[in-house]
């Protein structure tokens, strides 16, 4: 089967939906989504959306704050550009009918989270995410020109250079091959534009506040495909995930500390005035290096996360969600603190794109997550990335539509799906074995904490895992386990390479081997690309 539209875009987050409803008003839009259009990072985003709205901030603030979380990183240029276009970014939003919480003075309730200097943070009381998620979805469905494939997988990008079986340069991208994971079909979807948007890759990591769906799947057909991949050991560990034998890895928003939570021992000990200046209010990457220090140093499982010394009904007014998920679990927050651990949560790396979210490859476009537009550099300031998938994703469609309105050479003709001499398979059990042994492999050696002996280990057992992956992959029909599989371990591998190539400890990336920041030799990306 053969599907051919105008743009297609792979994700149903905020930046692909966002992208999908500019580009729709000149063309007809598939838009693929592995589960649903609900089962998004951005659907669980809790905290918020950062952008400058009160008198007493600025862009040069929030500009600064994005930087020095970055560890000077990030690309200045790339920063402003997004910190100017949030009020427009925000505006839109709530035009679409995105309800954000509101003060009892009517104004919008702003609040504050590590690592920025002013309360700027846009929010829907702790489920913003979700809400963004509704408003943009109905937008979406109502739209006449964009069709939605839900339980399609994408399992690889369809280029001109493998059409035609030789080295083109410039190469371009014509569609993707999608799985229809309820017919098992692998589907054509040809297209004039292709935008990756399939967010992150927490799952690579054992422990992870992702969705399931978060298996990197749109930056390893990328780099299958020859464009070039940047920072990906800039995985970002949130420090306050649950900690509950029954809790799948819940995240407990950092805007909880933003509202005055402390960080305990088990004993009742603050410790985070010992680690940063700001206390509780640090950048993500060094809170979760204190409480992986404390668990390590006192021999605990967790930490606590204390926010009892505030009135029990402004923790329930803020923070419903989280109140009412944690006392589902016995934990009454407004009277005891919360048993908290870091978790594998956002990933700064990605496709490298330019200011337009524009690939090396020619008509493949990423944004959100899965994009390394040069904002977040070594770490994500929080709130940050729900602000860029908006921006990126009307960036994205402007430059679109630039190249639609220009005309395209015709594309050569796309061969379909070729299933080879692929039997259905009766070893399930191999795909499952090891997709565990790569998350439990990517957690213990290229964790919070690395050293380049545990990092040449991990990518050696990734290897030889790879090596059974294609094997497999070509013998049996592919399912969306084994689409994953393969995938997460591209990524991994993606992962410790570049951490390997960054001799120096930065933002999310710390090696006992080289714990100094060394500008001198090591203030750039660092880049990976497939060799033909």
């Amino acid at each position: 089967m053969k599907y051919i539209s105008d743009f297609l875009v792979i994700g149903s987050g905020i930046a692909g939906l966002s992208y999908a409803l500019k580009v729709a008003e000149h063309g007809k839009v598939s838009l693929v989504t592995k589960r649903d259009t609900k089962t998004t990072a951005t659907a669980l985003a809790q905290g918020g959306f950062a952008t400058v709205a009160s008198s007493t901030d600025s862009f040069d603030e929030h500009v600064n704050d994005t930087m020095v979380a970055g560890a000077w990183l990030s690309k200045e240029d790339i920063v402003r550009l997004v910190v100017e276009n949030g009020p427009a970014a925000i505006e839109e939003l709530i035009g679409l009918g995105v309800r954000f919480t509101r003060g009892a003075s009517g104004d919008y309730d702003l609040t504050r989270e590590g690592g920025h200097s002013q309360r700027r943070i846009y929010h829907a009381k702790d489920e913003t995410g979700k809400e963004i998620e509704r408003a943009l979805v109905e937008a979406v469905n109502a739209h006449p020109n964009i069709k939605i494939y839900e339980d399609h997988v994408a399992v690889d990008l369809i280029t001109e250079a493998k059409l035609v079986r030789r080295r083109i340069m410039p190469n371009r991208c014509l569609g993707a091959y999608i799985l229809d994971t309820k017919t098992g079909e692998v589907v054509t979807f040809g297209a004039a534009i292709t935008v990756i948007a399939t967010g992150g890759a927490g799952k690579v990591y054992l422990y992870t506040c992702n969705p399931d769906v978060a298996t990197g799947d749109g930056i390893a057909m990328a780099y299958r495909a020859g464009a070039t991949i940047a920072n990906m050991e800039f995985m970002q560990f949130h420090p306050t995930t649950l900690y509950h034998p029954h809790a799948k890895s819940f995240l407990i928003s950092e805007a909880v500390r933003g509202e005055g939570a402390i960080l305990r021992r088990r004993d009742g000990t603050a410790f985070m005035e010992a680690y940063h200046p700001l206390k509780d209010l640090a950048p993500r990457d060094i809170v979760a290096r204190a409480i992986d220090n404390e668990m390590k140093v006192h021999g605990d499982d967790c930490v606590f996360l204390d926010i009892t010394h505030k009135d029990p009904a402004f923790v329930k007014d803020h923070f419903p969600y989280i109140f009412e998920t944690c006392l589902g679990y016995g934990i009454d927050m407004t009277r005891e603190p919360i048993p908290v651990v870091p978790a594998a949560h956002y990933l700064c790396g990605g496709v490298r794109v330019d200011r337009w979210g524009e690939t090396d490859i020619g008509n493949l476009f990423a944004i959100g997550e899965a994009a390394c537009t040069g904002l977040h550099g070594a770490n994500r300031l929080a709130s940050n990335s729900l602000l860029e998938g908006a921006v990126f994703g009307a960036r994205a469609a402007q430059r679109s539509l630039e190249h639609f309105r220009e005309g395209q050479p015709p594309f050569p003709p796309i061969t379909p799906w070729d299933t080879c001499s692929a039997r259905n398979s009766d070893e399930e059990v191999v795909v499952a074995h090891n997709w565990d042994e790569i998350r439990r492999c990517m957690w213990n050696y290229v964790g919070i904490v690395r050293s380049t002996k545990r990092l040449v280990r991990a990518l050696r057992r990734v290897q030889m895992i790879q090596e059974e992956i294609a094997d497999y992959y070509w013998d049996f029909f592919i399912t969306s386990d084994l689409v994953e599989l393969r995938n997460i371990a591209t990524v991994a591998e993606l992962i410790i390479r570049c951490a390997l190539k960054r001799q120096e400890s930065r933002g999310l990336h710390y090696t006992i081997d080289f714990p100094d920041t060394d500008d001198v030799h090591w203030k750039k990306d660092t880049l990976i690309r497939k060799t033909f």
